[in-house]
């Protein structure tokens, strides 16, 4: 489902199911996202951080994991980013 908006921030979240880790529908949809929805433009100098475009309005999207001391990262985060911080955090061209 591609995104609207008045979406600006995306929070996914790990969840116990019948004792198991399993995603919840956000992490889900944020994965669905960036796989086939919004434009790679960049990453950050650690490869943790990466910079998208939607590519319908035009509006920054970075993919953060802000749990990081969880294994594997944690769950992600997906949230609008000013153009002028994306540039300024990923200097990229246009």
């Amino acid at each position: 489902m591609p995104l609207n908006s008045t979406e600006t921030d995306l929070v996914g979240k790990w969840i116990v199911v019948e004792g198991r880790i399993a995603v919840d529908e956000t992490e889900t949809r944020i994965q669905g996202l960036v796989q086939t929805e919004l434009q790679r433009i960049a990453a950050d100098s650690s490869g943790w951080e990466i910079l998208f475009r939607d590519p319908s309005d035009g509006r920054f999207w970075e993919l953060t994991r802000p749990q990081s001391e969880m294994h594997g990262g944690g769950p992600r985060r997906l949230h609008v980013i000013e153009a002028a911080e994306a540039h300024r955090k990923y200097k990229f061209e246009e």
